[in-house]
């Protein structure tokens, strides 16, 4: 495997990774509420979300991303949509132990890990961000060794983000209580809702006119 393209598919990956956005909001939250494991999957299916579009781009799939594209207003719809009920439910949480739960079971860890693999998958401008970091690297390419390469660096270097995250956060979970992992759940909720009502708002407009 090619060192060099795996290296720069690591920068890839931790660079689509690292701006805070809903997947980080939920991430920090999910790891106070409910520990660093689910907080970590959670990150892992937004990795995997993003493994996915740098094959798009790697491998020169423009039938796949123009779609994507196309679909772009329906797409964020959904996700919207999604990320508004993920608000709410937040918003609404009552406590840290009703969280918790949640992560003893299996469907837990499996709920965390799709949530955030189909709200980065209803992001289609993530494959133009991609494809934008690609091109500006010199990583396109149409070689399927190469673009495993590239890949495989993609989803670790974005894994090794969420792991960063997850851990990090970990550290001063000790130090919320009920009463402040419930303000938590509140803030949460509220920027997670105002991060889903953006493109419930932009596909109003396009109705209008």
């Amino acid at each position: 495997m090619n060192i060099g393209l795996l290296f720069r598919g690591l920068i890839i990956g931790l660079s689509i990774a690292a701006p805070v956005g809903p997947i980080g909001v939920l991430c920090i939250r999910r790891t106070l509420a409910q520990g660093r494991a689910v907080g970590l999957v959670s990150g892992l299916g937004a990795a995997t979300a993003d493994a996915l579009f740098g094959c798009i781009a790697g491998l020169g799939l423009t039938v796949v991303s123009d779609v994507l594209v196309e679909q772009q207003v329906w797409l964020s719809l959904l996700g919207g949509l999604f990320l508004c009920y993920l608000g709410v439910k937040t918003l609404l949480s009552q406590s840290a132990e009703e969280a918790a739960s949640l992560s003893i079971e299996g469907t837990g860890l499996l709920r965390a890990y799709t949530s955030t693999l189909f709200l980065t998958l209803t992001n289609p401008m993530s494959i133009l961000a991609f494809a934008a970091i690609y091109t500006g690297l010199g990583a396109a390419t149409g070689d399927y060794g190469a673009a495993l390469a590239l890949v495989s660096g993609v989803f670790i270097g974005s894994a090794l983000w969420w792991l960063m995250l997850s851990g990090g956060v970990s550290l001063f979970r000790d130090k919320f209580n009920t009463r402040s992992l419930l303000w938590v759940n509140r803030l949460s909720g509220v920027v997670i809702l105002g991060f889903g009502i953006v493109p419930l708002f932009g596909f109003a407009v396009l109705l209008l006119l």
